[in-house]
C-alpha cells in the first residue's frame, strides 16, 4: 500500500475517533443535566415537604426543568408561602430561571406580579411591576453577586382585603445590587420617578423623586446566617447617598447606627443643591416645622447654592446643623 492510500485511511481514523470523543462527551454532558433536574425536582419536593412538615404551607405549582441541551430552565406556574403560626402569607406569578450552558454559574431569573404580602401589624399588600429580573453569580457558601431590576413598579393595598384599595406608590425604575465584602454586604441601588401617595403617608405630599445609594451593612454575611429580624443592633457605612426632586438635591454619607432601644445614632455629612428648593420640598411634607425649616434653609442659602453642613442624630433627635429636624421614633 502506498503512502497516498494510508493518508486517507488515517484521516479516518482521526475523523471516526475525534466523533467518537465529541459522542462520548455529549453523552456525559447529557447524563449531567438529566442528573440535575432530577436534583432539583427532588430537592425542591424534600424541601417542600421539610416546610410542610413544620406547619408551612409552601409551593411552587408546576415545577418543571427544562432547557435541555443549550440551557437549564427552572419555571413555575406560581410561587406561595403560608406559615399560619406566626400569621404571615405571600405569593407571585410565575417565575422563570435560566442558566446558559455557556454561564451555568450566572443564571438570571424573570418573576411576574403580583407579589402579595400578608403580615401581622401591617396592611395586606399588592405589588405590581412590568419587569423585574433577577441575576447572581452563584459560588460558596453566598452568592458573589446578587442584582435586581424592574420596571414600572407600584404597590397599594389589597384589593381582596380592602374594596377600595389605596395607593401607595409607584415608581419606574429601580434597581439593586449586593455582594460580599469580606465579613461585610455591600448595596448599591437606585430609582427613578417615585411617586408616594399622601395616603400613605399621613397625607403629606411629596414630588417625584430620584435616587441612588451605595452603602455597606456592617458583619453582614454573619446576619444572613442568623436571619436577623430586627434593624437593632445593626450598623451601615454610607458612602453616597442621593435624593433629588428637579433642581433639589440631597447628597448624604457617614455612619449609622441603632442601639438596643431601637434609637438611632449618625454622624452623617448632608450637602445640599438649592437650598430653597430643598425647604420648599421638606416644609410641604413637614408642614408643623414649615417656618423653622424656611428660616433655617434661607440662611443656609447665603453659603452658596451648595452647602455643606452636619447632620447629627443622637438618640433619635435629629439636627441639620443649627436646624432642629426633630426626634425619630424607635424603629423594630
Amino acid at each position: 500500500m502506498t503512502s497516498s492510500d494510508e493518508r486517507p485511511q488515517r484521516n479516518r481514523r482521526r475523523l471516526f475517533w475525534l466523533v467518537a470523543f465529541i459522542l462520548v462527551l455529549f453523552a456525559i454532558y447529557s447524563g449531567g443535566w438529566f442528573y440535575l433536574a432530577d436534583r432539583v425536582r427532588s430537592e425542591a419536593d424534600k424541601a417542600v415537604a421539610k416546610l410542610n412538615k413544620n406547619g408551612i404551607e409552601a409551593g411552587c405549582a408546576n415545577l418543571q426543568v427544562s432547557g435541555y441541551p443549550v440551557s437549564f430552565t427552572v419555571s413555575c406556574d406560581n410561587l406561595a408561602y403560608e406559615d399560619d403560626s406566626k400569621n404571615i402569607a405571600a405569593s407571585t406569578g410565575s417565575f422563570n430561571a435560566v442558566a446558559q450552558i455557556t454561564q451555568p454559574l450566572s443564571p438570571v431569573a424573570d418573576l411576574r406580579g403580583p407579589l402579595r404580602t400578608s403580615v401581622p401589624g401591617m396592611t395586606p399588600l399588592w405589588i405590581d411591576w412590568d419587569t423585574l429580573q433577577a441575576g447572581m453569580k452563584l459560588s460558596w457558601p453566598l452568592p458573589r453577586h446578587v442584582s435586581l431590576q424592574a420596571e414600572g413598579l407600584s404597590g397599594q393595598t389589597d384589593p381582596a382585603d380592602d374594596t377600595d384599595p389605596v395607593q401607595l406608590f409607584s415608581a419606574g425604575k429601580a434597581s439593586g445590587q449586593l455582594q460580599p465584602n469580606g465579613g461585610d454586604i455591600d448595596y448599591l441601588g437606585s430609582f427613578s420617578d417615585l411617586e408616594i401617595a399622601p395616603d400613605a403617608i399621613g397625607g403629606r405630599v411629596l414630588p417625584p423623586l430620584d435616587a441612588s445609594g451605595d452603602a455597606t451593612l456592617k458583619n453582614g454575611v454573619a446576619l444572613i446566617g442568623t436571619q436577623v429580624k430586627s434593624l437593632r443592633g445593626q450598623t451601615v457605612q454610607i458612602r453616597n447617598l442621593n435624593l433629588s426632586s428637579g433642581t433639589a438635591r440631597i447628597a448624604v454619607s457617614g455612619p449609622l447606627s441603632v442601639d438596643a432601644e431601637g434609637l438611632i445614632d449618625a454622624d452623617l455629612m448632608i450637602k445640599l443643591t438649592d437650598p430653597k428648593a430643598v425647604a420648599a420640598i421638606l416644609g410641604t411634607a413637614i408642614p408643623e416645622q414649615k417656618s423653622q425649616l424656611e428660616q433655617g434653609f434661607a440662611a443656609l442659602s447665603l453659603l452658596g447654592n451648595e452647602p455643606s453642613m452636619p447632620l447629627k442624630v443622637v438618640k433619635g433627635k435629629a439636627s441639620l446643623g443649627f436646624i432642629p429636624l426633630g426626634k425619630i421614633k424607635p424603629v423594630e
